[in-house]
């Protein structure tokens, strides 16, 4: 773990110091975009999700560190331990509870949600969308939910003391990463441009990654009892319900998205080093088969691609009515 951390955040120096310090022409330029925005997300993936999940390190401290890398690339970890950590993992799939499956008007990814005449082309559009995700979250997302106070239908505590700080400190390190040091050096137009495409291959990645665990076709979207407003299945149940696996015999997918491929271990034990996800999931798998619960798993990437794109599709599709029953003595007449 201490290794991938070093080697990924040198990849993620070397790229960005490559790209602003020494580019002199697009051909250079292009594969240090690519590898710039694969190192953010490789941060998000590896070293912030294990920190913010407790996961990292036996010392709070250290995982406060490893968490504090989000910041680097332009998130909030306080932020993101209230979405995430605690809201997400809480009430995975669970329409105006999770967050994570709210694009708003843009896209229909619960059945609970409403539809929209657009939601007819989500599974063409939404692709493109996702390279906005992390320019989203960088200009907009974070600073909303500081004003409000809310993220998605649900409150949340804002930072305060020492933790208004590091927003506040974070917030001025990534703008002057993203901006400032390039402004120096390039014109303003340049600079956004190349900001947008390396915000577009993280943002991208790191949507990709989720919609796969929980927004596929085998993925389950439960709603509380509207009377008492409990679930039905306890709380493992429902983290096995609402998560799928993928790739999981592909050791190279593995290491760059920190064993995300792992999902329904990682949602089961959120406080075990992503290293461990491999040898968890064989103990995980063989329980589930012997008290017959659910455990969702795609074999390949790909499969999981193809899987939300049908789940986009279906949920976009518009409803079959079927004909009322005197429909046919009417058309008669």
């Amino acid at each position: 773990m201490y290794a991938k951390t070093a080697i990924i955040l040198a990849v993620f120096a070397a790229s960005y110091v490559a790209l602003v310090f020494f580019v002199q022409a697009w051909w250079q330029a292009l594969p240090l975009t690519l590898l710039l925005g694969t190192a953010m997300a490789g941060i998000g993936f590896n070293i912030m999700h294990d920190g913010g999940h407790q996961a990292y390190s036996r010392h709070r401290w250290v995982n406060k560190i490893m968490a504090f890398t989000l910041d680097l690339v332009g998130g909030s970890s306080y932020i993101w331990q209230w979405k995430h950590a605690r809201y997400h993992h809480t009430y995975v799939n669970i329409a105006q509870h999770d967050s994570d499956i709210d694009l708003g008007v843009l896209g229909r990814l619960s059945p609970e949600q409403p539809r929209r005449p657009w939601h007819r082309f989500q599974h063409i559009y939404l692709w493109v969308l996702y390279t906005v995700t992390a320019i989203r979250w960088h200009l907009y997302g974070d600073f909303r939910d500081m004003i409000t106070g809310r993220i998605g239908e649900r409150p949340f505590d804002r930072p305060r003391g020492w933790d208004l700080v590091l927003f506040v400190l974070g917030k001025l390190v990534f703008f002057t990463l993203a901006f400032g040091l390039p402004l120096a050096l390039h014109p303003l137009g340049t600079v956004v441009l190349f900001y947008a495409a390396v915000s577009a291959v993280a943002g991208f990645l790191l949507a990709i990654v989720f919609q796969l665990a929980h927004v596929v076709e085998e993925a389950d979207f439960p709603q509380p009892d509207d009377a008492s407003g409990r679930m039905e299945t306890p709380w493992a149940i429902h983290q096995l319900q609402t998560t799928v696996d993928f790739a999981r015999d592909n050791r190279v997918l593995s290491w760059l998205i920190g064993g995300l491929n792992f999902q329904v271990e990682h949602h089961l034990f959120v406080r075990i080093s992503h290293v461990h996800y491999p040898a968890v999931a064989k103990v995980v798998e063989a329980t589930c088969r012997e008290f017959g619960v659910p455990y969702h798993a795609h074999r390949t990437f790909f499969a999981g691609i193809a899987s939300h794109y049908r789940w986009l599709r279906r949920l976009g599709a518009a409803p079959v009515v079927a004909p009322a029953a005197d429909a046919a003595p009417l058309a008669a007449h």
